[in-house]
């Protein structure tokens, strides 16, 4: 073989390589947010209207199997300020093992913890002031609110909605779940696809429902909430 004939042989194999390099799919990126990694998210409070009445935010941090959530939400109207913070640690499986929340809704203030042993099946609640110490039954691997909001999320990233159950907060309430389609909503001005669950919360003497809608992404990322009250209904938007 000529010396053109074998530089032209080599030419053709460095750009039949370059190009096999250039065509070989890219590494797909890493997997971001709850249950991947550690997850910090922002969202704004809204009034019917629109108008942004506050901000909250939602933390999600592990170790192993463990989580630790916090949600944190700062608003309100002239005379009357909401102020939420919550906090839930959870071994594996999201079995919680404390529950914290701190709150204040116009003159009205709590704050409690919920110590969850889950071998004699019971959660303690100690309230501040003059609530004192009190225990309630409790399921198996039961789930405080907060804990029982990513629970719904890993759910969801497995094709499956919760099934009916008691939740913790404060005292025991039955959270029931239902799926109700995939529509597309705004967020930041921008069409997204979701998943839109209804939600109805139960308890001895009170009901409401909700709606959530979730991202489509891995994550499963809540994009909106809306509850409504006499007032009309309130959202809590995902800040892009």
């Amino acid at each position: 073989m000529s010396n053109l004939a074998v530089r032209t042989v080599a030419l053709i194999a460095f750009s039949a390589l370059g190009f096999a390099a250039q065509s070989q799919p890219a590494a797909p990126a890493p997997l971001t947010g709850f249950p991947f990694t550690d997850e910090d998210l922002s969202y704004s409070v809204n009034w019917p209207s629109g108008i942004s009445l506050g901000e909250a935010h939602l933390h999600a941090k592990h170790a192993g199997p463990k989580w630790n959530f916090t949600f944190t939400l700062d608003a309100g109207v002239p005379g009357f300020q909401v102020r939420d913070n919550y906090r839930g640690e959870t071994a594996a499986e999201f079995c919680s093992t404390s529950f914290e929340r701190s709150t204040i809704h116009g003159s009205r203030k709590t704050e409690e913890k919920e110590l969850i042993d889950r071998n004699r099946g019971v959660a303690t609640r100690l309230t501040k002031g003059d609530g004192g110490t009190s225990e309630v039954a409790v399921p198996d691997c039961v789930k405080d609110a907060l804990t029982y909001l990513f629970y719904t999320r890993e759910e969801l990233g497995q094709g499956r909605v919760p099934a009916a159950q008691k939740i913790l907060l404060g005292g025991l309430y039955q959270m029931t779940l239902a799926y109700a389609g995939g529509p597309m909503i705004p967020i930041a001005g921008k069409q997204v696809q979701s998943d839109e669950v209804l939600g109805t919360v139960k308890g001895p003497a009170s009901e409401f429902r909700f709606e959530m809608y979730f991202a489509r992404d891995p994550a499963r990322t809540p994009l909106l909430v809306k509850v409504p009250f006499a007032m009309g209904t309130f959202s809590m938007e995902l800040a892009r």
